[in-house]
């Protein structure tokens, strides 16, 4: 039955599938079958007699757990007693307390609590500081195994402290309420390994053959947590691609797969270079593209398809030429028959969406926002479309409630609530209650600090209402101006796609008062409600999404957009050169049949119109002619946790070379300053 099992393999599979003892790293590029060949690997162990009890293997996704344990079971037919453990670390991390958490003199009924539940007891520790920021900083430190206590010693800026006091208080409450949250689920059973050498031995004798999936994708948590279940034996088989690594900006380590062969000894490496899922032609522009990068351990995708057509480079004036020319293909290959489920369109900034939304909408197109919110419905769009609501429309009381504190003013339920209570008694407007009353009547229903905060937030309402009515573009600088509305999402993880979309939707609304200059804002507020209405999710339809929600998925067609500098690669913010030419990879390699490309000219950017130039990945990637570059990659990036001897922990923001050394932009809780790279350490 063993060798039967590896008829459809080829040679370098069928290696990696007969290598028993002794760590491997399976170096498995895009389409090259890793999912079979984990699969077949463990059904293989089983047929040789090894007990299935003794193998485990660990996942990302529950959806890829569910799909690799169908495929060895049936692999294996009847010829299995039990089946072997294959689930993802944090259903491992579970399984192992229920059984263990004794150890760290706790109960092993503990609840587990989700991302809201962890936002909502933050939100009751400290209501100052913006609790998805917090949450985000506090699950960072849990990965790179960082104790409150540490955290504590290491702050020194305002900020930091009470972040670690936050996640000091937050994790006495999990322990008093017998609590886990998601990163506890890898960071107590480290922890109780760690502690207890013995339990460490015997659950390492238990597991004696371990796999992991996509480990190009661990962080420092998971690396410490294999460590300990091989410590002893090293047979640990690890599968991933070097090239694939894409998720560095919430802390997979792309190191751990760099330098597995140096962290476990005599490790055998095999590469699947065997591409079964795209052309050729595709596969060569994505091979001339990664060489560019220096941190990775080489390998080539060899092609086992036809040439296929060439990739397509379109170049157009605008975003809304670019639109164009999308929809006029897609309708084309839709006519030959294509299902539109084959078709998908790739961008790096969500916010691009945007022209591709609205020019879907108008022709009729059904599409699917795959792994993303709708332009319109994004929070922060939703908020900047109810302050426009407002100074429109002083008696929209559902709009003004959205707003009263964003960005954040001191302005809490309650008083919301009061005022609520008195707009209904009084039948008026909140915006009238406030503007009509004195300041004494107003302390007296929400306070007299409220009160004041209040008056100063109309009295600013009530100057752009002013100003609207004399220029409608000089309304739209002043606006963010007045209320500093991007300023609430610098430094948070997602802040940069969030400011991105801000930018776009002031560049569109620029843009509808530039070919409608006799129009008013609240026709243009009628008029994307309208097209907010008619985005209906068409599961027939092509499916649109950024590059990170592509990978693992493949497509007929594939168009990706945005191929300019600061669109893609992002740059000037942080980013890592080398991750952004991975994720290039990993846009190629979603494409079976045809690959498009597009830049344009000039985009919306930073809410104006803004010249730009091709992304160098066109050149590096031998879709246009011009000169190469090789870059370093840069030792630091955006979001790294560092600590300077002078001002203490800070977030880097910013990274630019000058000369040999880089120059980082800092946040110091608050205080940004730019600094060597020589003068600080990583944390």
């Amino acid at each position: 039955m063993s060798e039967n099992i590896l008829k459809t393999l080829n040679e370098s599979q069928v290696e990696a599938v007969r290598h028993i003892d002794g760590a491997m790293l399976i170096l498995a590029g895009a389409g090259s079958g890793k999912t079979k060949t984990i699969t077949t690997r463990v059904a293989y162990l089983i047929s040789i007699g090894i007990d299935p009890a003794s193998i485990l293997t660990l996942t990302f996704t529950n959806k890829a757990a569910r799909e690799m344990y169908s495929r060895a079971v049936s692999l294996l037919g009847n010829k299995a007693i039990y089946p072997p453990l294959l689930c993802t670390f944090h259903k491992f991390g579970l399984l192992f307390l229920k059984f263990h958490i004794s150890l760290l003199n706790r109960k092993n009924n503990f609840v587990i609590i989700d991302s809201d539940d962890k936002k909502k007891i933050i939100k009751n520790i400290e209501k100052e500081l913006t609790s998805s920021m917090v949450s985000a900083e506090i699950s960072r430190y849990k990965n790179s195994l960082i104790t409150p206590e540490v955290a504590k010693s290491a702050a020194e800026q305002k900020v930091y402290k009470q972040i670690a006091d936050i996640y000091e208080k937050y994790e006495n409450y999990l322990l008093e309420n017998n609590l886990v949250d998601f990163d506890d689920l890898l960071l107590l059973p480290y922890k109780i390994l760690e502690q207890n050498h013995d339990l460490a031995y015997k659950i390492s004798n238990k597991y004696q053959y371990i796999m992991v999936d996509e480990y190009q994708d661990t962080n420092e948590l998971q690396y410490k947590l294999l460590q300990k279940l091989c410590c002893n034996h090293q047979n640990l088989c690890v599968v991933g691609d070097d090239d694939q690594s894409i998720y560095g900006w919430r802390g997979a380590a792309i190191k751990n797969i760099l330098c597995f062969s140096e962290q476990f000894e005599n490790t055998k490496v095999i590469k699947l270079e065997e591409n079964y899922r795209s052309t050729d032609t595709i596969l060569k522009h994505a091979n001339l593209l990664i060489e560019h990068n220096r941190d990775r351990l080489g390998k080539t995708l060899k092609g086992t398809r036809c040439e296929g057509k060439s990739v397509r480079v379109y170049e157009s004036m605008d975003e809304n030429e670019e639109t164009r020319k999308l929809i006029s293909d897609i309708k084309s290959l839709i006519s030959q028959g294509v299902s539109p489920k084959d078709i998908a369109i790739l961008f790096r900034v969500n916010a691009l969406s945007r022209s591709l939304e609205e020019g879907f909408n108008k022709a009729g197109l059904g599409y699917n926002l795959v792994g993303g919110i709708k332009f319109y419905e994004r929070s922060e769009i939703k908020d900047l479309i109810a302050y426009f609501r407002v100074i429109t429309n002083a008696n929209d009381n559902f709009s003004f409630k959205r707003i009263i504190n964003k960005p954040k003013r001191g302005i809490g339920k309650t008083t919301i609530d009061k005022l609520d209570l008195e707009s209904i008694e009084q039948k008026k407007s909140i915006y009238n209650i406030i503007n009509d009353s004195t300041p004494a009547e107003l302390s007296g229903i929400v306070g007299q600090k409220n009160a004041r905060t209040l008056k100063v937030f109309l009295a600013s309402v009530m100057d752009l209402q002013d100003i609207l009515k004399d220029s409608k573009m000089r309304f739209l600088d002043l606006f963010e101006e007045t209320f500093d509305f991007k300023e609430q999402y610098h430094g948070i993880p997602d802040g940069y796609d969030k400011i991105a979309n801000i930018d776009e939707f002031y560049g569109y609304i620029r843009d509808f008062f530039i070919q409608n200059p006799d129009a008013k804002l609240d026709e243009f507020l009628a008029n994307i409600a309208l097209e907010s209405e008619q985005d209906n999710l068409d599961n027939d339809g092509v499916s649109m999404m950024s590059i990170h929600a592509s990978k693992g998925l493949e497509y007929k067609h594939i168009f990706i957009i945005g191929m300019e500098e600061g669109f893609f690669p992002l740059i000037g913010d942080g980013s890592d050169i080398e991750e952004e030419r991975r994720l290039g990879y990993v846009a190629f390699t979603r494409a079976i049949d045809e690959l498009t490309v597009s830049y344009v000219h000039s985009r919306f950017y930073k809410g104006r119109r803004t010249d730009l130039q091709k992304s160098r990945f066109l050149t590096e990637s031998g879709l246009i002619e011009g000169s190469l570059n090789i870059e370093k990659t840069a030792a630091y990036k955006n979001g790294d946790l560092i600590k300077h001897k002078i001002f203490g922990m800070g977030r880097v923001i910013g990274v630019q070379r000058v000369g040999k050394e880089l120059k980082l932009t800092i946040n110091f809780g608050g205080s940004k300053k730019d600094i060597l790279s020589s003068f600080v350490e990583k944390i």
